[in-house]
């Protein structure tokens, strides 16, 4: 069984529901069809049911649950969570009933008031339209200063030396340019918990630097050496290490070498990037140059599991999003 095929056999046992917000888009509307077929998660679909079907006649939707913003009987109520939620911030009736007809955020009410477990946006919407719901209503889980992202890297088919349990996980690859040291350790944190939870191994955390144990001395790897600090004093039982450059966290004989006596040096499955520029210039390396297959950005870090699309995605993307959002309701 492949790892997303794993994924989803352990969302298909939660019986979760799932929001999918863009029943204007096609490919959103297939996947909605091949989660349920799946049994991976019980589906909401947003959008005119009447215009989801007649633009998409072959899809089979029985089944799915679909709901128009604009009519539902959960409207008045969202309006008035919604203007409760953002009364600092002035908001009225008026201005709550506009935004809630934009369907990301009607899914985001649905998702803090519990009518869902989970949101999947993003297909033909900017990622800003995802996390901007999220952030102003969802927020962020207790004890996480910033939400953040990371990325299954499944090995290709022929399999890597270095990635005996068939993918690793890249973070943050896709949302936060620069992180303060705090920041960062909590990105590693959140990422090793999703990939216990989602990618089923224990992980072995390396906080990623052009520096190993204090091999160069500059302000870019002070950062990695406080937010390794940080994190260790944050979960002490947790085997992260830091700094490390990526041989040293992957190849044993490297580890040894540079980092002798480190629990996690040649033997790292979570690699933690310092910034976007890395994190992103690194991900898009291992999937062209090395043929690992990239699932993500996935969010993480919301106080519930909300989750960004490509508009590349494909109706597979979108499920195994679907799949993975269901399992991170169990974080």
């Amino acid at each position: 069984m492949s790892v997303l095929e794993q994924i989803k056999s352990k969302a298909s046992k939660l019986n979760k529901t799932i929001v999918l917000c863009e029943g204007e888009d096609g490919r959103v509307v297939k996947a909605a069809q091949m989660a349920t077929k799946e049994g991976i998660a019980k589906i909401v679909l947003l959008g005119d049911p009447e215009a989801i079907k007649s633009a998409n006649p072959d899809v089979d939707l029985n089944g799915v649950k679909i709901v128009d913003p604009c009519t539902s009987d959960k409207l008045p109520a969202y309006i008035a969570k919604l203007v409760e939620l953002r009364a600092s911030k002035g908001m009225t009736v008026e201005q709550a009933t506009e935004l809630l007809k934009d369907s990301t955020y009607f899914g985001a009410m649905m998702l803090k008031t519990g009518d869902v477990d989970g949101l999947v946006s993003g297909a033909c919407h900017s990622t800003a339209n995802t996390l901007r719901p999220g952030l102003q209503i969802i927020k962020t889980a207790p004890g996480v200063s910033a939400v953040s992202s990371f990325n299954l890297m499944i090995c290709p088919p022929q399999g890597n030396q270095y990635c005996p349990d068939g993918l690793v996980v890249f973070a943050d690859c896709g949302f936060n340019p620069t992180y303060t040291a705090e920041g960062l350790a909590d990105c590693a944190i959140t990422t090793a918990h999703s990939a216990k939870a989602i990618a089923g191994i224990e992980p072995k955390v390396a906080m990623l630097s052009f520096s190993s144990k204090g091999s160069a001395k500059h302000d870019n790897v002070t950062l990695v050496q406080e937010a390794t600090r940080i994190a260790k004093e944050k979960a002490p039982d947790l085997k992260l290490d830091g700094e490390l450059q990526f041989d040293a966290a992957i190849v044993p004989s490297v580890g040894e070498m540079k980092a002798k006596g480190s629990p996690v040096a040649g033997h790292a499955n979570v690699f933690i990037f310092p910034d976007l520029q890395a994190g992103n210039i690194g991900y898009k390396i291992a999937e062209r140059l090395g043929g690992f297959m990239a699932v993500g950005p996935i969010c993480q870090g919301f106080a519930k599991p909300m989750n960004d699309l490509s508009r590349g995605c494909n109706s597979d993307d979108i499920v195994a999003a679907v799949a993975i959002t269901a399992l991170q309701t169990e974080l």
